[in-house]
């Protein structure tokens, strides 16, 4: 069987191109998917700041929400879930003496670490008190140890201050430190995710504002012992070996959660494509060789003989496939991480890692993928009666239009669900509308004949001349042979078109939300570089500001059916006339009240008057009263809190947000710059996975043209036979090609539209289709450039000669 599989594909080498190529991409980008997912699961933080340390006690880290069901008989089921907390809990100060006087304990630091601002951008930067730079350690390189008012900087940091001098700015103020030395670890020149600095250990509760450590340092010999002794004093987590790392700030470990659903969603697109490419590809190469089927029927073959035929031949192309695949897929991951490290959507010291395992799973999924859509497409090749194979090399075959119509209505009823049932306003809107666009993809690959039927009815009489009404003609003869061709085109435009404007229509909404929020605003201070919250105040009491609003970012968790949830917020003061409008429609905004968007209410079953449960980013709880439902949550949040209240439970605690009204431009106002609004933060991860996508299907719609022009040159030559031309010829077949556009085009955009409108509606109430109309004509001018190119090219080199032999 493989010999003779292995000579069928050197045979119809030309019309397994297609398929080699489509297998050989997707297993490279699902090579490449699953590399960057790897690496971002098992990454690491690049070094532990505790290494000087044999175990850490932590204050808290994260939320936790135990849910307790009770079953019959008198059984009960117990469920804890966790949320990772974005600031840092402290522990009670005496509670380093109490350590420290444990049986084996040497020494115990106490580690408050605090982020501080050093101008505008780059990497994060903590504080700490100079004993804690033992625990990782540093040691000094040149001059002394801090005093009140001065500071030790790593080496890294240092290379960026100019002068001896550098001004610190924490949420308690702003403070002009004198630098007294230069320290570094033992190798390196300081952590890679995070610049450190030292001050006197007398000056920490004043710029920190901390009231406790953050964490506690123990050396010890025997770090069992010492954590089963920490309980007799302490509830607070106990972390030795590679867990000491989370004793750290959590603003200074590097962040994957957002990579993780991202790649994980690079591997969700190629899988889909690959299927629909390859199952489209495949049944193409089939139905050329009907005929050759039908003969083998004919001497005796059984079904089960030809499917294992088939089935041996794709395993083999997708083998061979699978060889170059891996290390394009290698070369793919870097190019995306690259870029993804410019965009900031993964840390500066994300590398990726190549597994052998991935790979081969990777292999194996493109393997099983291309002998599963040999199944698939050889399913009625091999069943059908020989007499009626052969039938059908000549007419376009009849029946299975029940079956299709049935699998179709289920798809576009499964779209309609998740269209209408899935909140796509919320953090799921976007994965939602690509399930939703692959389910109508689904509807439109099953039922393809019967729609592109009616539609080349219509769109074949429109064709201009002769050879168009000609090419009319062919089509709805053979409008199998068109769906398959017109099919690739439709994922290439619905998919990317999907993606790209609703993305497009989120950065769009925050833009357009931005201005409104600003509109009463006269003046919106700089603030890029971070303003405590007292400077604010005092520059709004100095400027004579009618009225003000300064915004503090962020983040709170709310508990949902048993499960901590994590959202952007934003702590707000508001004085005067208003002078931040945030839409709201029930309600009104008060001092130490909440404010909640109207998505995030409508989800939790609030309403104004109810009081909600809130941890801080600290893990600090409260419990405050709704008091205002707000429209205008975009590039804002979802949350709204008192100012006071996050400045002093946020680890960074700054104002980045300040608006005044009434106020006279002058010394005393550093004016901002207008902004169009704050783009979604994954905006250019998506416009990478469209061009992925982009990549993908462009390919895939070339290798589905050339597969039906070659299967087409005996059609050719009996047309260059019965006297037709070359030019004529290719006339026929661009027209044709012109046909099999405007079908892609017309389904594509259905699609898109249905989903894109469905998205649109659900954010703002406002049906939208064409969210950006150059990008919208750029995707439409583009599939069907390609679509013409792919469709009218091919044909040139089977008729190039003055006659094609028949027997070709």
């Amino acid at each position: 069987m493989m010999r003779l599989a292995l000579g069928t594909l050197r045979r119809h080498r030309g019309a397994y191109a297609g398929t080699f190529l489509a297998a050989l991409l997707a297993v490279a980008l699902l090579a490449a998917g699953g590399l960057l997912l790897f690496s971002v699961l098992t990454a690491r933080p690049p070094a532990d700041r505790f290494a000087g340390a044999d175990a850490v006690v932590s204050g808290p880290r994260e939320v936790s929400a135990t849910t307790v069901t009770h079953k019959k008989q008198d059984k009960t089921k117990t469920k804890t879930k966790t949320e990772r907390l974005t600031g840092a809990g402290t522990l009670p100060p005496e509670l380093t003496s109490r350590l420290a006087a444990l049986p084996g304990v040497t020494g115990a630091v106490a580690d408050y670490a605090f982020p501080v601002q050093l101008g505008a951008g780059g990497p994060p930067v903590v504080g700490h008190g100079w004993s804690s730079a033992a625990l990782t350690p540093f040691t000094l390189r040149t001059g002394a140890a801090p005093k009140a008012g001065e500071v030790v900087v790593d080496a890294e940091l240092a290379a960026r201050i100019h002068g001896s001098t550098v001004e610190v700015t924490t949420r308690t103020g702003v403070w002009p430190l004198r630098i007294s030395g230069i320290a570094a670890p033992p190798h390196g020149d300081g952590l890679p995710a995070q610049g450190a600095l030292f001050v006197a250990d007398g000056d920490v509760a004043a710029l920190s504002g901390l009231a406790g450590p953050t964490a506690i340092a123990v050396r010890t010999g025997d770090t069992t012992a010492f954590a089963a002794a920490a309980r007799t004093v302490t509830d607070a987590p106990v972390l030795t070996g590679d867990d000491r790392v989370r004793a750290d700030l959590p603003g200074a470990l590097p962040d994957y959660v957002a990579p993780i659903s991202i790649f994980g969603f690079v591997i969700a697109i190629t899988a889909f494509a690959a299927v629909f490419v390859l199952v489209g590809t495949v049944a193409l190469g089939v139905r050329q060789r009907l005929r050759e089927l039908a003969l083998l029927r004919t001497i005796g073959a059984t079904p089960r003989a030809l499917r294992r035929l088939l089935g041996v031949e794709a395993a083999a192309l997708g083998l061979v496939a699978a060889v170059p695949a891996a290390p394009l897929g290698i070369a793919i991951a870097g190019m995306i991480a690259g870029r993804f490290r410019g965009l900031g959507v993964v840390p500066a010291q994300f590398a990726v890692r190549v597994n052998v395992g991935v790979l081969v799973a990777a292999a194996a999924a493109g393997v099983l993928l291309t002998v599963l859509s040999a199944r698939v497409a050889a399913r009625r090749a091999v069943r059908i009666a020989p007499t009626q194979a052969l039938a059908e090399t000549a007419v376009a075959p009849r029946g299975a239009g029940a079956l299709r119509a049935v699998l179709s209505v289920v798809a576009a009823a499964g779209a309609v669900t998740v269209l209408s049932v899935v909140p796509l306003d919320g953090p799921l809107g976007m994965g939602m509308s690509f399930v939703s666009c692959a389910l109508l993809l689904c509807a439109v690959a099953a039922s393809g004949p019967l729609l592109v039927r009616g539609l080349t009815a219509v769109v074949g009489r429109l064709a201009p001349g002769r050879a168009g009404r000609l090419a009319g003609l062919i089509a709805r003869a053979e409008h199998r042979r068109v769906a398959a061709v017109a099919v690739p085109l439709v994922l290439m435009f619905a998919v990317n078109a999907t993606m790209l404007l609703n993305s497009s229509l989120l950065s769009r909404l925050a833009a357009d939300e931005q201005a409104a929020r600003g509109a009463p605003a006269d003046v919106r201070v700089d603030t890029r570089a971070g303003m405590p919250l007292a400077a604010a105040e005092a520059l709004i009491h100095d400027a004579g500001a009618t009225g003000a609003a300064a915004t503090i970012p962020t983040r709170a968790i709310l508990v949902r059916g048993g499960k901590p949830e994590d959202y952007a917020a934003q702590g707000l003061l508001a004085t005067g006339a208003p002078a931040l409008d945030l839409g709201v429609r029930d309600g009104a905004l008060q001092a130490g009240g909440l404010a909640m968007s109207a998505f995030l209410a409508r989800q939790e079953g609030l309403r104004v008057g109810d009081r909600v449960p809130v941890w801080l980013a600290d893990g600090y709880r409260t419990e405050l009263p709704l008091t205002a439902v707000y429209e205008r949550s975009h590039g804002f949040g979802d949350l709204v809190l008192p100012a006071a209240l996050v400045a002093a439970h946020d680890p960074r605690g700054l104002v980045t947000g300040l608006s005044l009204r009434g106020a006279a431009k002058g010394a005393a106002v550093r004016e901002a710059a207008p902004v169009a609004g704050d783009a979604p933060p994954q905006q250019g991860a998506w416009e990478l996975m469209v061009a992925v996508s982009l990549g993908f299907t462009a390919i895939a719609v070339v290798n589905t043209f050339a597969i039906a022009t070659a299967a087409r040159r005996r059609e050719y030559a009996d047309l260059r036979l019965a006297g037709a031309t070359g030019t004529q010829v290719r006339r026929l077949v661009t027209a044709e090609a012109g046909i099999a556009v405007a079908v892609g085009a017309l389904l594509g955009a259905a699609v898109s539209a249905i989903v894109v409108g469905a998205f649109s509606l659900a954010q703002d109430g406002t049906l939208r289709v064409f969210v950006d109309p150059p990008v919208y004509a750029a995707l439409l001018g583009g599939t069907a450039l390609l679509g013409l190119l792919a469709g009218a090219v091919p044909v040139r080199f089977v008729v190039r000669r003055r006659c094609v032999p028949w027997s070709e």
